[in-house]
């Protein structure tokens, strides 16, 4: 989950500032955290509590204001009856990484990545966006080679994980959507050499670069098994004290089920 975190960091500064090339430092001192982390955040904080997400998003993002929600989302926030609004942004997937690290089989983190997405994005877009980002990393934090899961997501979801960042990167713009992303973010991992080259890769891209960052990261993370520690301790500091202790007992969490 932290991986996911500071890929939404680090392109935070290259939303509305693209960059086409992996050259450009890492943290800066203009970074910070956005929609992404608060969300993803509240996705954590669901599962270690058995809570509810539509409860959980709306309490979240009401005290992180300002953060770049979209319109249909900032406008669901404030609603006394909340409802999905079929969504297929790419918001179901930037959120969704924990869901992939707190579950095991495929059947539990497809069926718990629709019950975060449906609560705002019940588009087909919008969950399986969410869906191959989670499956993604259930594959990568069980060892599956890159190939494999190439091959698993795009049969399952039928997205063209054939093309290359470097076909993609020169016409690619801002693109909100999960069937214009998240693709893409995969792709990033798939061509990576570790966690920072993976995030290096997918804001490169350009387009929606914190997001891309985000759902890049938290694959990448389960891959290369952690953040190296130099990154997660420059990351940590961008960070409220809140998220810090969410992370803490996610892992705690996680490293008991697994005990």
């Amino acid at each position: 989950m932290l991986g996911a975190m500071i890929g939404d960091i680090v392109g935070s500064v290259y939303e509305w500032n693209n960059i086409k090339t992996t050259d450009f430092p890492f943290f800066s001192e203009k970074c910070f955290f956005t929609d992404d982390t608060v969300l993803t955040a509240a996705t954590a904080k669901t599962l270690l509590t058995d809570g509810d997400y539509t409860a959980n998003y709306q309490d979240f993002a009401r005290r992180y204001p300002g953060r770049g929600y979209g319109g249909n989302f900032h406008g669901w926030i404030h609603l006394e009856n909340p409802q999905p609004y079929n969504s297929w942004g790419n918001g179901s997937a930037m959120r969704i990484s924990p869901v992939g690290f707190a579950f095991d089989s495929v059947n539990e983190v497809l069926a718990e990545a629709e019950r975060s997405a449906q609560v705002t994005h019940n588009h087909p877009e919008g969950i399986k966006g969410a869906q191959a980002t989670a499956l993604s990393i259930l594959m990568a934090r069980q060892g599956a080679a890159q190939q494999d899961i190439r091959s698993e997501i795009t049969s399952r979801f039928g997205y063209d994980l054939d093309r290359t960042l470097a076909q993609i990167r020169p016409g690619y713009t801002f693109d909100v959507s999960c069937q214009g992303s998240v693709p893409e973010a995969i792709i990033a991992f798939l061509e990576s050499e570790s966690y920072e080259d993976a995030i290096r890769k997918a804001i490169s891209l350009g387009g929606d670069s914190d997001t891309i960052g985000c759902i890049t990261g938290g694959i990448a993370q389960a891959y290369y098994r952690g953040v190296p520690q130099a990154l997660a301790d420059q990351g940590r500091q961008f960070l409220p004290d809140e998220f810090l202790q969410i992370l803490d007992d996610f892992e705690t969490w996680l490293n008991t089920k697994e005990s």
